[in-house]
């Protein structure tokens, strides 16, 4: 049994995926398995992954007619074999000592998911900028989501942290095979936070997430309404697990909040009025629910949100003034 099962989901990244299969080869723990699932690439990702795996016989591919991010990941999961797995986006790369280094961190308290910081990265600028995502968590420490609950609000970095593999399957935690969505890593992250008893979080970065990859899902706005399934999701998901509920929800009211102000933001004119329809419909429910409290006002503006539900055209007049979306883009990217 391998150590760390390392899921690569390929699609038409010809341009970065040597980069990121040479800073997987190149770990200093050797005992892993690379899965590179191949989703159905048009350019010559196949070959390239083909020629990696000639050399390194750690490395297995998996061909599969294009199905999208979650379905790829999910089938990724099925075929691993590792005591732990660990994601890598086929456009990002790696640090060469991550995954020892996270791998004896999870051993040492048998945790069940460890988070790392990451860096964000330009290659046409040759930058790179350390996130802090973990600034505010115990620092290699066991903890959980009841211990502490602003968990939920770390930022979306399921490729910054490695899984027990059992305690995946136990809980049967999936990502929604949602064919040609966007942020199907939404609600993975959270539900493993929600629902690992032990976790362990360590202010050191591995991982570079390109920033500058135009085709990048997460810069398509037609994509923005797929954030909504994924809180579908967890709000589903809340209300059939209670107990986590009482330490969860607030926290993930706020991530939601700030998701659907982002995408309110950014979206097209012409769909801004079906987003705002089901912006106020998630958050009239949860008003009516009684979910709505005041820590949820801590970081959401409540003026805001009472204009959101008792005057959609006042807030959509609102939101497009300049000052305003600056204030909450910013507030999103500290907060999400």
């Amino acid at each position: 049994m391998p150590k760390v099962s390392v899921l690569v989901p390929v699609y038409n990244v010809e341009n970065y995926l040597r980069e990121c299969l040479d800073s997987l080869t190149n770990q200093t723990l050797k005992d892993i398995e690379i899965i590179c699932i191949n989703d159905g690439s048009t350019d010559s990702s196949p070959e390239i992954i083909k020629e990696y795996a000639e050399k390194d016989t750690r490395i297995k591919v998996i061909d599969k007619p294009n199905s999208g991010y979650g379905d790829s990941m999910n089938f990724g999961a099925e075929q691993a074999t590792g005591e732990y797995i660990g994601i890598l986006e086929s456009d990002d790369f790696t640090e060469p000592e991550m995954y020892e280094e996270l791998y004896n961190l999870a051993k040492s308290k048998d945790a069940d998911l460890v988070i790392s910081d990451f860096y964000l990265y330009w290659a046409k600028k040759n930058k790179i900028k350390k996130v802090n995502s973990t600034s505010k968590y115990p620092e290699e420490k066991v903890t959980n989501i009841k211990e502490t609950p602003l968990l939920i609000r770390n930022k979306t970095t399921i490729w910054a942290a490695i899984y027990k593999r059992d305690f995946i399957f136990k809980n049967n935690i999936k990502f929604l095979p949602t064919p040609g969505a966007s942020y199907q890593d939404t609600s993975f992250r959270i539900k493993t936070i929600c629902l690992a008893e032990k976790i362990i979080c360590t202010r050191k970065a591995y991982t570079h997430y390109r920033q500058d990859n135009e085709n990048s899902s997460i810069n398509s706005k037609e994509k923005a309404f797929a954030i909504c399934g994924e809180y579908g999701e967890l709000t589903a998901f809340m209300n059939s697990h209670s107990e986590i509920k009482k330490y969860a929800n607030s926290e993930k009211l706020i991530n939601q909040w700030n998701g659907y102000m982002w995408n309110f933001k950014r979206i097209d004119e012409n769909d801004k009025d079906e987003f705002l329809q089901k912006f106020y419909d998630d958050f009239k429910k949860f008003y009516d629910n009684g979910e709505i409290d005041s820590h949820f006002f801590t970081k959401v503006n409540k003026k805001l949100f009472n204009m959101l539900i008792s005057d959609r055209e006042k807030f959509k007049r609102t939101c497009t003034e300049k000052n305003l979306i600056n204030r909450i883009s910013a507030l999103f990217r500290i907060a999400g």
